[in-house]
Order: C-alpha cells, then sequence, then structure tokens
C-alpha cells in the first residue's frame, strides 16, 4: 500500500507539470492561430484516447488519456493526425495553408515562445514573492574530499580569484554551477600560499557532476549559526543565533561544511566546541559554556556539546545563517529574464555537449520516470523547489520542440522557411512521410529513455 502511495504521489505531481507545460504550449498555437482567423478543429490536452470533451463554437476542447503532450488542430495543416483530406479542394480563407507564410510561421513557433514566457514568469515571479536566499560567502572556500574539485587540484583554504578568466565577484553565486556547466573547458584560478594557480576541469564535466551525485564540493559558506532549535544539544550548550562556530576538539573551523564532517566523524562521543559570539550579543546568558577570551568578532566561548543522533546522521540542532534579499517588482522581472536566459544558454549547452559525445548520453538523458522522480523531490522540498523545476522543464520543452526534427514544431519551420524562400511550398508527400519518420524517430527515443530510466533506478 506504501508503495502505491508513493508512485500516485510521483504521478500525480508529474501529471501536474507535464499538464501545465502542455496548456501552455498548445495554448501559444490556439491564440495565434485565432489572432489569424484560422480555424482551430480541437485543442486537445494529453492525446487519445478521448477521457473529456465540450464543442464550444467550430473548436472540440478535449482532455486525453495518454498525458505526454497535446496537440492543436488547425484546419488545413499537416500534423500528427496525418489528415489530408483538405488537399482534396481549394484552400480556404480560413484554413493555415491559405496564410502568408510569416503567419504560419508565428503560429508554428508561438508554443515554443509561451513556454518561453512561462518560464520568465516563474522566476519573476518566485523572485517578486520569495525574494532570493544566499548565505554570506567568505573569501577562501571549503574543497571536500574525493570531490571533483579536490580531483582537479583545489584544496580548502585556496582563495579564489577567477572562474573561466572572470573575476568571481558573488561567490556564492557558484553553488549553482552554471558557469561552470557553461565553461569548455571549465578552469578555475586561485591564489595559494601567495602564487596564483589555474586548474582545469574534465571535458565531461556534467557527466562526472552526475556520478558525484550533483555536487563540485567547493562551499563558501562560514559557520555562521542562523537558528538553533529549542531543546536540541546546541541549545543546552549555550549556543545563539549569529555565534560564530571556531573550532572542534582544538582543531580551527573555518567552513560550514568543515563543521559538520567534524560531527560525524565525532561517531555520537562529546567534544569542546569553541565560539565567537559578537559584542551585540554578549549580554545573553550562557548555561554550559564558559568564556575563554575576545576575538576579532567579540567574545569567545568554549563548552562541551554532545552530538545527538538524527537518521544515519550526528546533529546539534543548528542551521546556518542564510539572508534573503528582497525584490522590487521591476527588480524580479529583470531577474527572471536573466534567469530564463542563463537557464537557456545552460540547456542548450548541455544538449549540444550531450549529443556531440561528449558527455555519456545515458547518464545525462532523462524520462518520464526520471522527470517524476526529480519533480516529486521538488515537490517535497517546498513550492519554490517544485516551479522552479517546471520553470526549467518549460525551457527545455521549448528548445526539445524548436529543434528541425520532422513532427516537431521546428520540422514544420524548416518547411515553412523553405517555402518563404523558394516561394514554392514542399509536395504533400514529402511532408506526410517525414511527419511519418519523424513520429517514428521520437518514439523510438522515448522508448530508449523509459528503459533507460528504468535501469538508472
Amino acid at each position: 500500500m506504501d508503495f502505491l502511495l508513493n508512485m500516485f504521489s510521483y504521478v500525480g505531481w508529474v501529471l501536474l507539470a507535464i499538464m501545465i507545460l502542455v496548456f501552455i504550449h498548445e495554448l501559444g498555437h490556439f491564440l495565434f492561430a485565432k489572432l489569424f482567423k484560422m480555424r482551430v478543429e480541437k485543442f486537445s490536452i494529453g492525446f487519445p484516447p478521448k477521457v473529456l470533451g465540450k464543442k464550444i463554437g467550430e473548436t472540440e476542447y478535449v482532455l486525453g488519456l495518454t498525458p505526454l503532450g497535446g496537440y492543436v488542430k488547425i484546419t488545413g495543416m499537416v500534423d500528427e493526425s496525418m489528415d489530408t483530406d483538405f488537399a482534396k479542394s481549394e484552400p480556404q480563407p480560413w484554413e493555415f495553408r491559405s496564410k502568408p507564410v510569416w503567419q504560419r510561421m508565428i503560429v508554428i513557433s508561438a508554443g515554443v515562445f509561451f513556454n518561453m514566457v512561462l518560464a520568465a514568469f516563474i522566476f519573476m515571479s518566485l523572485k517578486a514573492l520569495y525574494g532570493e536566499a544566499y548565505i554570506p560567502p567568505i573569501g577562501n572556500v571549503y574543497v571536500a574530499e574525493n570531490s571533483l574539485a579536490y580531483d582537479m587540484g583545489l584544496r580548502t583554504g585556496d582563495d579564489l580569484l577567477a572562474l573561466n578568466g572572470k573575476p568571481v565577484g558573488n561567490l556564492g553565486g557558484l553553488s549553482a554551477l552554471e558557469e561552470a556547466l557553461l565553461a569548455d573547458p571549465l578552469t578555475l584560478t586561485v591564489k595559494r600560499g601567495g602564487e596564483e594557480k589555474t586548474f582545469e576541469g574534465p571535458s565531461d564535466i556534467m557527466t562526472q557532476l552526475g556520478r558525484a551525485g550533483g555536487s563540485f564540493g567547493i562551499a563558501f559558506d562560514p559557520p555562521l549559526v542562523g537558528l538553533v532549535i529549542e531543546g536540541s544539544a546546541a541549545a543546552d550548550a549555550g549556543l545563539r543565533a549569529g555565534d560564530r562556530v571556531s573550532a572542534i576538539n582544538g582543531t580551527p573551523i573555518h567552513f560550514w561544511n568543515e563543521m559538520t564532517t567534524r560531527i560525524q566523524e565525532s561517531g555520537g562521543e562529546p567534544f569542546t566546541l569553541q565560539f565567537e559570539r559578537p559584542d551585540s550579543l554578549a549580554g545573553q546568558t550562557l548555561p554550559g559554556a564558559v568564556r575563554v577570551g575576545g576575538s576579532e568578532v567579540g567574545l569567545l566561548y568554549e563548552t562541551m556539546i554532545t552530538p545527538q543522533k538524527d537518521g544515519e546522521r550526528f546533529v546539534l540542532g543548528v542551521y546556518q545563517l542564510v539572508r534573503h534579499r528582497k525584490f522590487s517588482l521591476g527588480e524580479a522581472l529583470i531577474s527572471g529574464v536573466a534567469d530564463t536566459w542563463t537557464n537557456t544558454r545552460l540547456i542548450v549547452t548541455s544538449l549540444k555537449r550531450v549529443f556531440t559525445g561528449q558527455e555519456s548520453f545515458r547518464e545525462n538523458v532523462g524520462g518520464p520516470i526520471m522527470i517524476a522522480k526529480v519533480t516529486k523531490e521538488a515537490a517535497d522540498r517546498g513550492a519554490p523547489v517544485f516551479w522552479n523545476i517546471v520553470a526549467m522543464l518549460s525551457i527545455t520543452l521549448a528548445i526539445i520542440n524548436i529543434l528541425p526534427i520532422p513532427a516537431l514544431d521546428g520540422g514544420h519551420l524548416v518547411f515553412l522557411l523553405y517555402e518563404g524562400i523558394t516561394r514554392r511550398e514542399p509536395s504533400l508527400r514529402v511532408r506526410i512521410v517525414m511527419q511519418q519518420v519523424g513520429m517514428v524517430l521520437l518514439l523510438a527515443f522515448m522508448t530508449f529513455v523509459i528503459f533507460n530510466d528504468i535501469l538508472r533506478l
């Protein structure tokens, strides 16, 4: 029963995401077809068999049982239905084929355009509603052992100077890895012991990151306490929000990840913890902690603490300090467009690297099962993460659809470009054959990615 409930939760979230993306995509085709006075016979979300349907005016609105796409059937257009009955009569003013090439090109491209607009709207809304969370960075970096960054040659304490030759302004921004994934090759320049060193990443960085669980292995966050859970080991030991951990068992701590690593290494045994408290907080009582001196930050305290078991990990009961930046509506709009552009570049670059063989195709291409898994995990982490995934999927859908493959929007666009240049419409037979070839290729590709998803579970 638990298995079935879990499966339904996976299916539910991915269906919600797909329905949103397909509806917006097909809405673009539909609205521009109507704008240019083309007759739309059917607006379908999902493929046959039909579950629900209602005809309003000249259009039937349909909900299909197969939720992996949708379509808008425009009179006089060769589409997924392979219907060519219209070719037996003269073109009518309301038909797709009777309209100027530029209008048909806009109708074909409208779905892609709407998906990009949806992504920008989501990114903008997330910034306007939630702002942007960030962790105040420090100059040097923490490098996890056995990580991709460690294998490149970086070490904890390095001062990161440049990424791909560009000076690093906001260190915290590197966590998203956009610049790292856009680079070919990736280079990182650091200062170590007064000397500058440059390290180069692997050519198949996407594949390597996937094998590392998506972690590059670099962190910038200082060990600043943002929240202490009531009744936790940290609360009993005297820690408060605003404190900065400085040492564990006498070993200096400079990074949050360094602190969590030392806590796990304790095996749950008690250890001494030193922390710094700003002068502005010095008046608070400290049960269990004794003052041992001063520091540049304020007062230095030492306490004995015993980590608590939480599943497979040991914890103190503290969360790191995270700050939020708020955006005005204008700032959110600009940031949303910028995020859309950055993620579009990232997805295009990723696809190019995969399809040119630079990255592992099997390890980097996901189908419906992997999409369901990622979407469910995003939903579990909250609305902002879920909608961020929806925006990324919307961009991906737009890019895939504009590829010059028969049966996709890009394939139709190629025929229209040919017609616009030569002033001659491709033969109906050629279009039908190419449409069939495209459908076969898409079905074969879908079958492959589904089996690949199963093997990767």
